[in-house]
């Protein structure tokens, strides 16, 4: 079994963003043409969703109220 006495070394703030900086050039960004297909894909599948889940919802309500008789307080 390996000890787990290990010290790490500490860095100072001016090291540390000095890392977080050369980490940050490493990273491959998204272009711009990438981020706005991606948003409007998304908007596009919220809006699906949405109808569909508004479309079982009423769905549901029909057939509650058709098997109870009960009618709703807001429709």
């Amino acid at each position: 079994m390996v000890e787990a006495n290990t010290k790490k070394q500490k860095t100072g703030p001016l090291t540390f963003f000095s890392q977080v900086r050369q980490e940050g050039r490493k990273v491959t960004w998204t272009s711009r043409q990438e981020v706005i297909m991606a948003t409007i894909l998304v908007l596009i599948m919220v809006s699906i969703a949405a109808g569909f889940f508004y479309i079982t919802d009423m769905v549901v309500s029909l057939l509650v109220q058709f098997i109870t008789g009960v009618q709703s307080i807001d429709g």
